[in-house]
């Protein structure tokens, strides 16, 4: 078993987010033929999204007090089983009485995957001699990227039959999860148990800071929530383009949020994460403004890209920290913020779009991504960084 300094630990957090994004992408990018299979109502698929939010959110807060406990290698391999075996069941769900099931098991992997990486990534930044964050959460954009992709080349290959895409899609998923696995016993490394205690023994809170970055979280959580489910619609709304290159809008807003998450640690070591954070909060209104005012289609883009090149840097910087700061547990409820937000925030911006419209919703996120500006200010200096070795 690797050191959490070594080669070895490194590559085994990578194929661990990689391979969570890559569910992710399949899994979301085979939601329409298993609507369309089933013959699914919207209340159907509403409580599918539901089932499945359950589950993370159980396991995540369960996930993160067994990875101080325990150490996060148990939790994390354990996670992985779920997160393979959801898309197999999936796939072979012939009803709706079927995929609720799946979906709860696809919940209960990815919150605990998502928990238990991330506590993973959290030890070995500290065990290294640079920051490391940004680079993890890029793979995992690129794993969705990669799940997402497949979809588009496989119905193309398969003459655009929907049910045999997603078949072979979710079984690529599974397969690619058995091979992490596989990869993941030899080389996780184990992690030292995190201590919650007070002096005199009694069990400590969790800290105040704890709840602030979980404000944070509310917010980016929002703001990317947002950006995922409504850019396609707000471009499609604003320039008046197809469908189809509507789809541009957010393959902007994911592919700048790539580069900069596997380009971001450079700039956490060169300028720490508070001015990171405050910087990419600042990017992001300023995509939001441009999507509210802006109506040509290369401009509204922009302004799509810049949501996402802003909106990257703060997931892993606010995660790492809160990490450092409270262990898997404090780590457990500040992703949990984030990711109910990020399930929440696009239904609350429908009621908004169905009042005032689209474009001018925009300027919702905008004015309440200010607050992470201001929030940033609570995330440490270079010098009093819990990970160390930050600018100086």
């Amino acid at each position: 078993m690797a050191d959490l300094s070594s080669r070895g630990s490194f590559f085994s957090v990578v194929q661990l987010f990689w391979f969570n994004g890559f569910a992710m992408g399949a899994y979301a990018g085979s939601l329409a033929t298993i609507q369309a299979r089933a013959q699914l109502a919207p209340w159907q698929l509403s409580t599918m999204f539901v089932v499945t939010g359950i589950g993370a959110i159980a396991a995540m807060q369960t996930g993160g007090r067994l990875a101080d406990r325990l150490g996060a290698r148990p939790v994390a391999l354990a996670a992985v089983v779920p997160q393979l075996l959801a898309p197999l069941a999936v796939a072979a769900a012939g009803g709706f009485e079927w995929l609720l099931p799946a979906c709860l098991l696809f919940g209960l992997g990815n919150g605990g995957l998502d928990i238990s990486m991330n506590a993973l990534a959290i030890h070995v930044e500290k065990a290294r001699p640079r920051p490391v964050m940004s680079f993890f959460h890029g793979m995992w954009s690129v794993g969705n990227l990669m799940g997402a992709g497949l979809t588009v080349a496989t119905a193309f290959l398969t003459g655009w039959d929907p049910v045999a895409t997603m078949t072979f899609v979710l079984v690529a998923a599974g397969a690619a999860g058995i091979a992490v696995l596989a990869s993941a016993l030899a080389l996780t490394p184990q992690t030292p148990p995190v201590v919650h205690t007070t002096e005199t023994g009694q069990k400590a809170p969790l800290p105040k800071m704890a709840y602030l970055l979980g404000l944070m979280a509310i917010a980016f959580g929002l703001g990317e929530g947002t950006a995922t489910d409504w850019s396609g619609i707000h471009v499609k709304a604003v320039t008046g383009v197809d469908s189809s290159t509507a789809a541009l809008g957010v393959t902007a807003m994911t592919a700048c949020m790539v580069v900069i998450r596997i380009l971001g640690d450079r700039l956490v070591a060169r300028f720490g994460r508070r001015a990171v954070v405050r910087a990419g909060g600042v990017v992001a209104v300023a995509g939001y403004l441009t999507t509210a005012l802006a109506t040509p289609l290369p401009l509204v883009l922009v302004g799509w890209g810049l949501v996402g090149a802003g909106m990257a840097v703060v997931a892993p910087q606010v995660y790492s920290v809160a990490g450092h700061l409270a262990g898997g547990r404090g780590l457990a409820v500040v992703v949990t913020f984030g990711y109910a937000t990020f399930l929440a925030a696009p239904a609350a911006v429908g009621a908004v779009v169905t009042a005032v419209g689209v474009q001018h919703t925009m300027f919702l996120p905008a004015c309440l991504l200010v607050g992470l500006v201001v929030l940033a200010r609570v995330l440490p200096r270079p010098e009093d960084d819990p990970a160390g070795r930050l600018a100086r």
